[in-house]
């Protein structure tokens, strides 16, 4: 049904339009985190949507809050044992240590 090509022009259409909404959001409730200075669970969900927008090649500069809070995200011990190349399950060839 249209091979890679169209799968990679779904995923950009589709996290962009998603990144765009979120981005107009964190402006109006992020503080460090995604809501005031507190993670919640809309934290625990950027990390794993900014790593696949990452995966396929999504153009996240014209998302700044999102590239802040996933930075600071990422800096946290706890995020970083959790990262997907640091699971048992990882194939090899991604894993991290």
């Amino acid at each position: 049904m249209g091979g890679e090509e169209k799968k990679l022009e779904w995923l950009n259409f589709y996290l962009s339009k998603g990144f765009r909404a979120l981005e107009q959001t964190l402006t109006e409730t992020s503080g460090k985190y995604c809501v005031g200075d507190e993670i919640t669970i809309a934290d625990l969900c950027l990390v794993p949507q900014v790593y696949g927008a990452h995966r396929f090649g999504i153009d996240l500069t014209p998302y700044p809050t999102v590239r802040r809070i996933n930075s600071e995200l990422e800096q946290l011990a706890a995020f970083k044992r959790a990262h997907a190349h640091r699971q048992s399950d990882t194939p090899e060839d991604l894993r991290e240590p």
